[in-house]
């Protein structure tokens, strides 16, 4: 019986082999580097927007307390929140304003007259008397009695206008021409340090303007003063 054939390789035929091998392997190294960058680029990607959601809602928890638009600084009072680039055009309707209570912006050509009101005043209104440099304390249902007479008393000036308004979030809040600051107690310190540095303060964009002889919060009419 013939013995079978054997095949013998040649070196050229192993060499290719071996190309053909390192080729492969190398392929699939660079496959295997591929798939490790498009995971580290989901997770990345994953993070970005998780960040983006995070920045966003916490945008949202810091406009929600009536302060969109505020950077708040420690100079002259701690704690002082202020707003620029506030617009002084006269409007003749309701306005919405991002910061609550407002300190300025579009207002109505009528301002409320200075005085002690417990009701709440249209906001239009009172933004223009804080253009004429007028301090607006305004308080919500916290208050207390006792802060709310001691409040009542600071307020017995000229440029001076008190109110309520149930939905800001400090139980105190005092207000000026862009720039606001909160408080708890009407004992705290910087109310008057407030009232002393911001009534026809420097921020004041008609310093001196009547704060009289406009609208009436009682009536809800506009006088013949204007």
């Amino acid at each position: 019986m013939p013995r079978p054939e054997t095949t013998t390789k040649t070196g050229r035929e192993r060499l290719a082999e071996e190309r053909a091998r390192q080729a492969r392997g190398e392929r699939n190294r660079k496959i295997g580097i591929i798939a490790a960058v498009v995971v580290v680029l989901a997770a990345i990607g994953g993070g970005g927007w998780a960040l983006i959601a995070s920045e966003n809602s916490s945008k949202q928890a810091a406009t929600g307390d009536g302060l969109a638009g505020a950077k708040q600084v420690n100079t002259p009072i701690k704690g002082l929140y202020e707003w620029t680039g506030l617009g002084r055009n006269h409007i003749t309707t309701a306005a919405t304003y991002p910061m609550n209570p407002p300190v300025g912006g579009d207002h109505n050509a009528a301002w409320a007259n200075c005085g002690i009101y417990d009701k709440v005043i249209p906001n239009q209104y009172a933004v223009h008397t804080l253009e004429h440099g007028a301090v607006w304390i305004t308080t919500n249902d916290k208050a207390s009695a006792s802060d709310v007479a001691a409040l009542k008393k600071i307020a017995g000036q000229d440029y001076m206008l008190m109110s309520k308004i149930p939905s800001q979030a400090s139980p105190i809040t005092l207000s000026a021409w862009g720039v606001q600051l909160r408080v708890n107690s009407a004992g705290d310190p910087r109310v008057q340090e407030f009232v002393k540095t911001y009534l026809q303060g420097q921020q004041t964009p008609e310093p001196g303007a009547s704060c009289t002889g406009a609208y009436d919060p009682n009536t809800g009419k506009i006088g013949g003063g204007m």
